[in-house]
């Protein structure tokens, strides 16, 4: 509860503790996998109730420093955000090097990045893909499922959806290493030269189950981010659907003054 000083009030005592965990956690005091003194060690140390130190660590879940792992506790993350460079990371230049987006920028962050895949082949349209490719609900597309990892933890699942007609001329679309550069490379090498990427971003807390996928806390927070990768034809020959822890990211975009 508040408190009032001199007619002002103070910091609620809860929010004093969480700071102090998280100043601990950020001064390396606490370190990436370190387990956070359970809820009776701080009732002790602080001499507060158990409700009081509840709601201190939902304040420190919040921080984004932490993960709850059920029947352990909270335990320090070890996983500093990979930079997302959106102006940047689609480059024809790293693809014609052989270099995929999300590997590029892991190792530009100097993190050990791998992808599992986890299915690839025919599947009916979803709605707003669909839509966005132009086709009815319902039409056959090459689905590309994935799982990307930074150093041993899962950050990122998308969800790639291309035009059946389009990939049906390019078998390495429909291996689960597509080679140097990745998918958009092999479209690029068929002719698909591209002129866009249009992405939207939407923050919102996980479902359960995309808890569970990303070993996140429940209901903490991702991106949803959608994007369309658009040709020099104008026509859209992939969506990816892309779901990101939103600790993992940070977001930077190069937006032109001139017309």
């Amino acid at each position: 509860m508040e408190t009032t000083v001199g007619g002002e009030r103070s910091v609620p005592r809860y929010v004093q503790i969480a700071e102090e965990i998280v100043q601990q956690i950020r001064a390396g005091v606490l370190k990436p996998g370190d387990m956070v003194p359970s809820e009776s060690e701080l009732v002790e140390r602080y001499g507060v109730s158990g409700g009081t130190i509840r709601k201190a660590m939902a304040e420190v879940r919040a921080s984004g420093l932490v993960e709850t792992r059920h029947g352990k506790g909270s335990i320090v993350k070890d996983r500093p955000p990979v930079r997302h460079r959106s102006s940047d990371r689609f480059r024809r230049s790293l693809r014609q090097g052989g270099q995929a987006a999300y590997l590029a920028e892991s190792a530009q962050s100097g993190a050990t990045a791998k992808v599992s895949v986890l299915y690839i082949g025919p599947m009916e349209a979803p709605e707003d893909a669909a839509r966005r490719l132009g086709v009815s609900a319902g039409t056959q597309v090459l689905a590309r499922r994935r799982l990307y990892f930074r150093n041993g933890t899962p950050v990122e699942t998308a969800s790639s959806y291309l035009p059946w007609d389009v990939v049906k001329e390019i078998p390495e679309l429909f291996a689960e290493n597509p080679g140097g550069g990745g998918i958009y490379a092999r479209l690029e090498d068929h002719g698909h030269e591209f002129a866009e990427f249009v992405e939207t971003l939407q923050a919102r807390p996980a479902s359960k189950a995309e808890s569970s996928e990303l070993a996140l806390s429940p209901g903490a927070p991702v991106v949803h981010l959608v994007r369309e990768a658009r040709t020099t034809e104008g026509r859209v020959v992939e969506v990816c659907d892309t779901l990101m822890a939103a600790d993992q990211f940070v977001f930077e975009y190069r937006i032109p003054a001139a017309d």
